[in-house]
């Protein structure tokens, strides 16, 4: 290598060669950190076979090539000029995280991979799970109730034990809502001919005395009727009770044809009574005209009136009238369905006596009272209806059942539903 040349010129700051003009390296004059031998100069003679000559880059007059040079330092002191004319080709890259990539492609469209799809458990995990949890929860609530049940019974609180005894019984178990239970069926003639009032025996006196009210007005004769209903009640009680029945007490209104206070429809001239309502229905007028003629004669028919409706209650509570009712209705004999409706007052009627006997000195039935009694029975039968309708049984069948029934004031004495058709004509 050729020694170097200290003395040649260093070029200052801001001095460029001219075109053609070379310029030797400066002569370094510091130890190098690593040797790599001794430098060469660029213009030694025997590299320049090593050096391929370039080809001349093309001269446009007008053209300001980037590759003609560094720019000129600027001066100390002076202003930095701004670059301009260096916008990149393509526009400006978005950087950041905030945007997706601008390159399309499958692999740049999604941001990343798609969710797995929910597991999926079979029914029989899931029943299990559940099971569990219910006898997890179920074994919470009884530690619970136990640590409250020792806490209330280590307490000494007055506030929380009542001073109440319970009983040692059993608790009665109340029968399933659900559950509808069925009477065993018995037939209507069953019913009617071997009903289990005919076995209570003899009627109790009740030791009843006849109303004192004097039947003299609409008020008063309904205020007479409803004072005997507390000695009916007293009288056939116990009998229902002992033929196994549920006994219920009637209620007593007067008739009125323009404003009915029953559910019953159909004859209304006379006193009746309605097993819907359990109802007796009083023909008020009827009384009032009676009592004006004749105040005695008047008493003794209301109490057999009385008596009588409440014998028609009777039946009702001992299902009686319902079967008589039922039988007429399956005939189709005009004459046989008049048959059954006398039985059934007939029956009535005997109750009625039955009951006046039992109280026959409590009310007074000796001497005159008791001759206007049986000639009240003996002629109260159809003849002496105005319609003529066979519907209540004749004079001689009322006395035929009415008599005996006061003398033996029992209801066995009053089975019309066995007699033949004879006795109830």
């Amino acid at each position: 290598m050729p020694d170097e040349k200290p003395d040649a010129a260093v070029p200052g700051a801001g001095h460029f060669l001219a075109e053609g003009e070379s310029t030797p390296l400066p002569t370094v004059n510091r130890a190098q950190p690593i040797a790599l031998g001794k430098a060469r100069a660029l213009t030694d003679p025997g590299e320049s076979a090593l050096r391929r000559k370039a080809r001349p880059l093309p001269v446009d007059p007008e053209a300001v090539s980037v590759y003609s040079g560094p720019p000129a330092a600027p001066l100390p002191g002076a202003p930095t000029t701004p670059l301009t004319g260096t916008r990149r080709t393509g526009g400006a890259r978005r950087v950041g995280w905030n945007r997706p990539y601008s390159r399309a492609g499958a692999q740049y469209t999604q941001i990343g991979p798609p969710p797995p799809p929910p597991r999926q458990y079979s029914k029989a995990v899931i029943a299990g799970l559940s099971a569990l949890t219910l006898v997890v929860t179920a074994s919470v609530g009884v530690a619970c109730f136990k640590a409250i049940s020792s806490y209330d019974s280590s307490v000494d609180s007055p506030l929380s034990r009542p001073s109440v005894h319970k009983s040692t019984a059993p608790i009665p178990t109340p029968p399933d809502p659900t559950v509808t239970v069925t009477e065993p069926y018995v037939p209507n003639l069953v019913r009617l001919q071997k009903n289990e009032i005919y076995k209570t025996g003899k009627l109790a006196s009740a030791n009843c005395k006849e109303p004192s009210i004097k039947p003299n007005s609409q008020s008063a004769i309904l205020e007479y009727y409803q004072a005997m209903v507390p000695c009916l009640d007293d009288v056939w009680a116990p009998v229902i009770k002992k033929a196994k029945y549920t006994f219920r007490s009637p209620k007593v209104v007067l008739k009125s044809p323009k404003l009915p206070q029953t559910s019953c429809t159909g004859d209304t001239d006379t006193t009746y009574y309605c097993p819907t309502d359990e109802t007796i229905s009083i023909d008020w007028q009827d009384d009032l005209k009676r009592y004006k003629q004749s105040p005695l004669d008047a008493r003794m028919w209301m109490m057999s009136t009385m008596a009588h409706e409440y014998g028609h209650h009777v039946q009702e509570m001992t299902e009686m009238l319902t079967a008589s009712w039922s039988q007429e209705a399956g005939e189709k004999n005009a004459a046989k369905k008049l048959e059954w409706s006398r039985r059934t007052e007939l029956q009535a009627s005997c109750f009625g006596a039955a009951f006046l006997g039992a109280n026959k000195a409590s009310f007074g039935y000796s001497g005159t009272r008791l001759k206007i009694w049986e000639f009240q029975t003996k002629h109260s039968g159809d003849e002496y209806n105005p319609k003529k309708e066979r519907d209540h049984g004749s004079r001689a069948s009322q006395w035929f059942w009415g008599g005996p029934a006061f003398k033996s004031t029992s209801p066995a004495s009053c089975n019309t539903f066995t007699a033949s058709p004879k006795r109830v004509g």
